[in-house]
């Protein structure tokens, strides 16, 4: 006979169901672990000796051969640990295999027998409970766990612990969920004085999913502007925090089993990596387009990005994910984020004043923005000048409206939005909202009378616009009709739109 215990290997945020089988036969004292183990699947080896050692129980000086089947997928990470330890206590007769046969195993042991949280918890319960079955988890991943619906966990603390619950020696509780959520506050937009066409350009972007692009000189507000865009955008539906969930966990993010409700805001610098941005690294964890999913992402001081780095933005702006190819796999994590960028008109910053700008003006400022490739520039719906405030008229300036009144507005026209698409055959598999629309359902809800036409058509001559170019204005118009509940798109909706798209 041999032991069979199950467990999951991760690719992305989807599981694969994989079979830890464990065989002891006479033969010279040996520990062999087969089907692609990566270095830390290897090393548990000598984590499980110990562990189960340290549990009081007598280590099988056998020939002990692991298989972990399909073998021609490669398995990573620590979470095997448990598997293979409960599938050796069934092979020296310590527990019966019926006990665990209903039940994915996930678990790092320590030499003293404790179980170790891992990453990927609220994925492989999702997977669990899709195929009927329970889960068993270090306790420090119960709470996790739990959020993934109604299935049979066992959070155990250490290795005697559980091995008493499943010979029914001693009883361990179901876990609960957190009932305290990790929620966020995000800073008031009222806080920001003057500025009032980069806030209009703001709350555009975050009633339609916009891409936005700020530029100005240093200290005008670009980054305090784009801090709080989170902050307006409605929460997110259950969906999507279980999505933000699966992949906050998948890179170790969540803190107690606590559920992150809020949008997520991921403000990067411009020293990111290309493995940082949009993941990779030995183990191919998400990365920041991917951490930023359901949420925003803010790149300040766009042109001195890596051209490559900003470059790989252009593939999960299109369509919503991001591919790892490596030599033995390839990996899709979700990466459907509203990005929002900020950069100075020249190296220096003071291109325009004359009293500060450097001596290259204006050629240094053509020159900075053209390390932004022209591809990545078509792919931003709303670009805004935000210009100096004078600090001492600012001073009297009175506050504007605040977050919760702005969003009051974006919400009411997410909800239009969501309306109008819910049965449009092109949205079924895409957000609701106006910056994912495209083919004829921008044919549908974009159509425009004959003055209308003449006005786009004489802009697009003006700007040499592409057709990307054309359906993104095309976007911006119709959110700017949803915020004031317009059914057709006007010549104003159409000339404002226009105006966000010209070069800064």
């Amino acid at each position: 006979m041999v032991a069979k215990t199950k467990t999951f290997s991760f690719t992305g945020i989807d599981v694969a169901p994989i079979d830890v089988q464990v065989k002891i036969s006479p033969g010279m004292a040996s520990f062999t672990i087969v089907g692609l183990p990566d270095k830390a699947v290897g090393e548990s080896k000598e984590r499980v000796r110990a562990a189960i050692s340290s549990a009081g129980l007598s280590w099988p000086y056998k020939k002990i051969t692991v298989n972990l089947a399909p073998a021609d997928l490669q398995k990573e990470g620590s979470h095997f640990d448990l598997a293979i330890a409960l599938g050796i206590m069934i092979e020296i007769g310590v527990l019966a295999q019926e006990t665990i046969d209903d039940f994915f195993v996930l678990g790092e042991l320590s030499l003293d027998g404790s179980i170790n949280p891992v990453s990927g918890i609220i994925s492989a319960a999702i997977g669990a409970n899709q195929r009927n079955s329970g889960i068993i988890c270090p306790a420090g991943n119960g709470a996790e766990a739990a959020w993934a619906g109604d299935l049979r966990i066992i959070a155990a603390p250490d290795l005697m612990t559980l091995i008493n619950h499943l010979k029914g020696e001693q009883i361990l509780e179901r876990p609960e969920t957190s009932k305290v959520f990790e929620a966020k506050k995000y800073p008031d937009l009222a806080d920001v004085k003057g500025q009032e066409n980069p806030k209009r350009a703001l709350e555009i972007a975050a009633a339609g999913g916009h891409n936005l692009l700020m530029v100005g000189p240093p200290g005008t507000g670009k980054s305090m502007l784009a801090s709080r865009l989170a902050g307006i955008l409605p929460s997110p539906e259950l969906e999507e925090i279980l999505e933000i969930n699966m992949i906050a966990s998948l890179s170790g993010k969540m803190t107690d089993g606590k559920l992150i409700t809020a949008r997520p805001y991921r403000e990067v610098h411009h020293s990111c990596s290309m493995p940082a941005m949009v993941g990779g690294g030995a183990k191919a964890k998400p990365g920041e387009v991917s951490l930023a999913h359901n949420g925003v992402l803010f790149l300040d001081e766009l042109a001195e990005f890596p051209r490559q780095v900003l470059d790989s933005l252009r593939q999960p702006l299109e369509t919503g994910n991001i591919s790892i190819s490596r030599v033995n796999s390839h990996i899709t994590y979700p990466a459907n984020f509203q990005l929002v960028t900020a950069m100075n008109p020249c190296r220096c910053g003071f291109l325009g004043d004359i009293g500060r700008e450097c001596k290259k003006a204006p050629d240094c400022g053509e020159d900075y923005k053209n390390k932004i490739s022209g591809p990545l520039l078509d792919r931003i719906d709303i670009s805004v000048v935000v210009g100096q405030v004078d600090i001492f008229s600012a001073v009297n300036l009175k506050k504007g409206e605040s977050s919760e009144v702005v969003a009051a507005r974006v919400l009411k026209a997410r909800q239009l939005q969501q309306k109008r698409y819910e049965n449009e055959v092109e949205m079924k598999n895409l957000p609701k909202i106006n910056a994912k629309i495209d083919g004829k359902t921008l044919e549908k809800f974009c159509d425009l009378d004959v003055d209308c036409q003449k006005i786009l058509q004489n802009s697009v001559q003006k700007m040499q616009s592409s057709m990307r170019g054309v359906t993104r204005i095309l976007r911006v118009a119709r959110t700017i009709a949803d915020l004031e509940s317009a059914e057709k798109i006007n010549q104003n909706h159409l000339l404002e739109a226009i105006s966000y798209r010209r070069k800064v």
